[in-house]
């Protein structure tokens, strides 16, 4: 009787679930915690409605999903919230959604009349759809996780893309400078600073995704050095290019670009490959396609980060230690 009671309070299983929008990351986050990944089958109707299945048992099971909510934006947010939907009428013991990369961040706030928060708005659907927690990377804005009522556990990509510099030999160098492309992105530029022990300049760009206006001043000593250019995402990459040509003009010998997500649309690749940009450095939040790689590109795989994550909240131990920002 002693051994059944024990068997009935042992520790839920773990099941961990990829859709489509990054299946390679997928597989390599359930490797690094040490799972096979969960059985289901995605599928569409003619009319491109999303019909998706749990092809095993999860009753009473912690679940993982991961899914970033990329390019096709819409249709993989829908996919997220079908596949929520069908474990927690699968009797799932806790839906876990993991969101490397978070679409719509960028309105996170209401900046104009008559402008919505979709921000907010997304957050909603999640837990209306009965998420139990979100754990996400990089948000575009830390007021993000404020918009949930339920646990988010915000990772950070700064130790993991800042050990690239490390490695090549950027910290503690006399010649390295962090550069925010503009003065939204001055704290996350202080942050990649301190870790490599470097001083920080400001593009004082009052236009950032303008083409034809280019900043003509930089806050801060960029002349004779090696420049790293910091953002969250690099979207149409006319920010960056721009950014690297003032630098250039103001006397940079080197400059680099690095940002979490690569989310690439349109002509980015291209326009990336072409600027004057030594190397762009990125993470695998968004699974990037063959044809927008490029010979500059480096990617910085975020799977044993997650997989560290999910290892620790499915042990109930602290997960503190991720989030610490450290030399």
């Amino acid at each position: 009787m002693e051994d059944k009671m024990a068997e009935l309070k042992s520790s839920p299983n773990l099941k961990i679930f990829s859709l489509n929008s990054n299946r390679p990351l997928a597989e390599k986050i359930s490797k690094a915690v040490g799972v096979e990944l969960g059985k289901a089958t995605i599928q569409k109707f003619s009319d491109d409605e999303i019909k998706i299945s749990v092809d095993e048992s999860i009753r009473g099971d912690e679940v993982y999903v991961i899914q970033s909510v990329s390019d096709p934006v819409n249709t993989n947010l829908m996919q997220l919230l079908i596949m929520v939907d069908a474990l927690r009428r699968a009797s799932a013991g806790a839906i876990n959604v993991v969101i490397p990369y978070y679409g719509y961040s960028r309105a996170d706030r209401k900046a104009r009349s008559r402008e919505p928060i979709t921000a907010k708005l997304i957050a909603s659907f999640l837990e209306m759809d009965g998420v139990d927690r979100v754990i996400a990377l990089d948000l575009h804005a830390d007021q993000i996780q404020g918009f949930f009522d339920i646990p988010v556990d915000h990772l950070r990509a700064e130790d993991l893309l800042a050990g690239y510099f490390t490695d090549a030999g950027f910290k503690d160098a006399d010649d390295v400078v962090v550069v925010s492309p503009d003065h939204a992105s001055v704290s996350r530029a202080r942050a990649y600073a301190e870790r490599l022990d470097s001083p920080i300049a400001i593009i004082d760009n009052r236009a950032p995704e303008d083409i034809h206006t280019i900043p003509e001043s930089v806050i801060g000593n960029v002349k004779g050095k090696r420049a790293i250019l910091v953002d969250d995402m690099i979207d149409t990459g006319i920010k960056l290019q721009i950014s690297a040509e003032t630098l250039i003009e103001a006397g940079a010998t080197e400059v680099y670009a690095v940002a979490t997500h690569a989310v690439f649309s349109g002509d980015a690749a291209l326009r990336l490959q072409e600027a004057p940009i030594k190397k762009t450095v990125v993470t695998d939040s968004i699974d990037i396609p063959a044809n927008k790689r490029f010979d500059k590109l480096e990617i910085v795989s975020v799977d044993e980060l997650f997989g560290e994550a999910i290892t620790l909240i499915h042990n109930q131990q602290s997960v503190g230690k991720l989030f610490g920002r450290t030399k």
